[in-house]
């Protein structure tokens, strides 16, 4: 039986979310939990996302630089006024109490906000045929491990469990399949926003490492250990997003 075009998106999309959840896996070997480890799980996480966000900077530019720029501007505004908010209230999110349910959850809305432009490319990429389709789906779906690897890297610290880590990190990726499709039925109108989208999230993603993410690294933990991790992260994702 031959599904509908719009079925096979929406299924496409629903693999990228779901490879999203692979990135807790590590963690399962991860058995006790120090605030040097928090500190090196931050700096993991900080690389990840600073090399996440130069890929969609050079992603962004490609489609409009302007574009791209004002939403980096946006990202962070999202952010000043997110930290705001949450700030006046004593978070509780299953066993995350105070900052760390304060970092969870913005780390989260970060990585959930980007999924929107990811799940707008793998709409449009079917315009090119499936062949395309493909192709642009298993490069999204590889490249969210690591990211579902950067969410549970601040996650399992604070002590969540790995099917909290997963459960978190494929939630993030929902907007993939669920913008996929009108992405894919009305590609012509959604393609001018990828610039502003990935612009977003990129600008969000740096600001948090460097007023969330790596103050607290260096404040457990010797800054030469960190600085080496946090910048071999950034490498690996780098060029793991260049072999794709």
């Amino acid at each position: 039986m031959q599904l509908e075009p719009v079925v096979v998106v929406f299924l496409y999309g629903l693999l990228t979310a779901v490879a999203t959840g692979l990135g807790a896996l590590p963690f399962v070997f991860v058995r006790s939990v120090s605030p040097r480890a928090v500190a090196y799980s931050n700096a993991i996480a900080a690389g990840l996302m600073l090399g996440a966000s130069f890929g969609l900077v050079a992603e962004g530019s490609e489609r409009g630089s302007v574009q791209t720029f004002l939403g980096t501007l946006l990202g962070i505004a999202f952010i000043l006024v997110t930290q705001r908010l949450l700030g006046e209230h004593d978070l509780e999110i299953g066993q995350l109490r105070g900052a760390g349910a304060r970092r969870m959850l913005l780390i989260v809305i970060v990585m959930t906000v980007h999924s929107f432009a990811e799940g707008v490319a793998i709409g449009s990429s079917f315009a090119g045929g499936l062949t395309l389709a493909t192709l642009i789906t298993a490069a999204i779906a590889v490249h969210n491990i690591p990211e579902g690897l950067a969410i549970s890297a601040v996650l399992r610290p604070q002590g969540a469990t790995i099917a909290a880590c997963a459960g978190w990190s494929i939630f993030s990726s929902l907007p993939q399949p669920l913008m996929a499709v009108p992405a894919f039925l009305f590609v012509d109108a959604f393609r001018p926003a990828l610039p502003y989208g990935v612009g977003f999230a990129a600008g969000a993603m740096v600001f948090m490492v460097f007023v969330e993410l790596l103050p607290e690294a260096f404040e457990h933990a010797r800054r030469p250990a960190v600085g080496l991790l946090a910048s071999g992260s950034l490498i690996a994702m780098i060029l793991f997003q260049a072999l794709l």
